[in-house]
């Protein structure tokens, strides 16, 4: 059965509106909070938005330990698969995973872990949703025993993009999390965090949880202040932040998804901070996850270092990653004074740009024309005529070694100075968006591609 699609995915528009998201880096940042007497440990419902930026690697979603001995967990694993376990005396007394694979780095999903030991049928005592539907087809379906009560919802710290006990931290999330929810004492449904839409019933959409119970240990996030990004909008005690800034909080949620550079289209690239940093070696490069077939679009690099040899500007879909490539043909900027045309040659264009310069692309997919500014001055029309039905894709490419660039579609993660939106009031610049032109957020697509 195919999953439903959720808002930010797709055209719809309306309803209830997710404001902001926590970005992780996957390598060092975390939350967490040691939770108190429970409402009751037997019974609880853990509810999140999620898009990945890796997709290699187990990714902890909610972890809690005494010692490594006991514990547990709620992870992606490295296969894309979503499981949740419990460890008592180094032996597992509850593994669920599902065969579904959470693997599009394009994409937001809703997640719901539900769990209710008391209940008599064991299928029945946890219940993963996703996107507003339940998972059946299990990888793993050891239940717990009837009453049990597991180290999540208990008495111990509870940690968020991490796993921490014995000493240990790992298995860092690297990507983005939307209205946390942890309901203490409940086993919930979807329909308490989501509904479908009702234009369009095979999409899952988020509605406002500010009316829910959520018990003593329960907690409510939703990013909105980025001086506190932990901060448990129920009311209770806030989750500590642990290498997490202000610049952290993104727009990019799951009523407004932002295009990123994508990890499954790329050469020798390493992105960071949710897919919007860039480091690049040799003569390759990557695409972002949106294509652009009509609209008029605009977004920022920021050069990181001094070296030359780097380019961004869109492309056919079939591009290839590397810049001479045979097939895929790509239009650019290239060192800020020229373009490329199917790897056939270069042409002057533009001044040049170095560090923490940043120069803006302008895209028309209506009429065919690329153009690109240097810190807020045109620099003119770098191609025009492109004609191509399947659309167009952003690109970014590099010829150099140890390369550090910094892409901004609307919601970047380095910190802005001047702060622009389009039009539409989405997306945020250093520089104002030329009248016409709109970030490119799924909002805007709804509207204009």
């Amino acid at each position: 059965m195919p999953l439903p699609l959720i808002l930010g995915t797709n055209a719809v528009t309306g309803g209830y509106d997710v404001a902001n998201s926590v970005r992780f880096d996957g390598s060092s940042a975390y939350m967490h909070k040691t939770f108190g007497t429970p409402t009751n440990n037997k019974k609880w419902t853990y509810s999140f938005w999620i898009k990945k930026s890796g997709v290699t690697g187990n990714q902890a979603l909610l972890a809690c330990g005494a010692d490594s001995n006991n514990r547990g967990l709620i992870y992606l694993a490295d296969n894309g698969k979503l499981y949740y376990y419990e460890t008592s005396s180094n032996t597992d007394t509850t593994e669920i995973g599902t065969n579904r694979l959470f693997r599009d780095p394009s994409a937001w999903y809703h997640i719901v872990i539900a769990v209710d030991t008391t209940q008599g049928t064991a299928s029945n005592r946890v219940k993963i949703y996703a996107n507003g539907t339940q998972e059946t087809s299990l990888a793993a379906s050891n239940y717990p025993s009837q009453d049990a009560t597991d180290d999540i919802n208990s008495a111990i710290r509870h940690d968020i993009s991490g796993r921490n006990h014995a000493g240990t931290s790992d298995l860092y999330l690297n990507g983005y999390m939307a209205e946390v929810c942890f309901i203490d004492g409940q086993q919930l449904d979807p329909t308490s965090f989501g509904e479908f839409d009702e234009d369009s019933p095979t999409i899952w959409k988020p509605i406002n949880v500010s009316g829910l119970t959520f018990g003593n240990n329960g907690f409510y996030l939703d990013f909105e202040d980025s001086s506190n990004l932990g901060n448990d909008k129920n009311g209770g005690t806030d989750l500590t932040e642990v290498n997490l800034a202000a610049t952290d909080q993104s727009t990019d949620t799951c009523t407004n998804n932002f295009c990123t550079l994508n990890p499954l289209s790329k050469g020798t690239i390493t992105l960071s901070e949710g897919n919007l940093q860039w480091q690049g070696s040799g003569d390759n490069g990557g695409k972002g996850t949106f294509l652009m077939t009509a609209g008029k679009w605009y977004w920022e690099m920021k050069r990181g270092d001094t070296q030359d040899n780097v380019g961004f500007g869109v492309a056919v879909s079939n591009w290839t990653n590397a810049v001479n490539a045979a097939s895929g043909e790509a239009w650019y900027g290239y060192q800020g004074q020229a373009y490329k045309v199917s790897g056939s040659g270069e042409v002057s264009y533009g001044a040049t740009f170095t560090n923490n310069d940043i120069v803006s692309c302008l895209f028309n997919a209506d009429d065919g024309i690329l153009a690109f500014y240097k810190n807020g001055a045109s620099q003119g029309n770098a191609y025009t005529g492109l004609t191509n039905s399947d659309g167009y894709v952003p690109i970014y490419f590099t010829y150099r070694s140890s390369v550090t660039n910094y892409m901004n579609f609307g919601s970047p993660m380095h910190s802005i100075s001047s702060g622009n939106s389009d039009a539409n009031g989405y997306g945020n610049f250093e520089y104002a968006v030329p009248s016409g032109y709109f970030s490119l957020c799924t909002k805007n697509l709804a509207e204009y591609g």
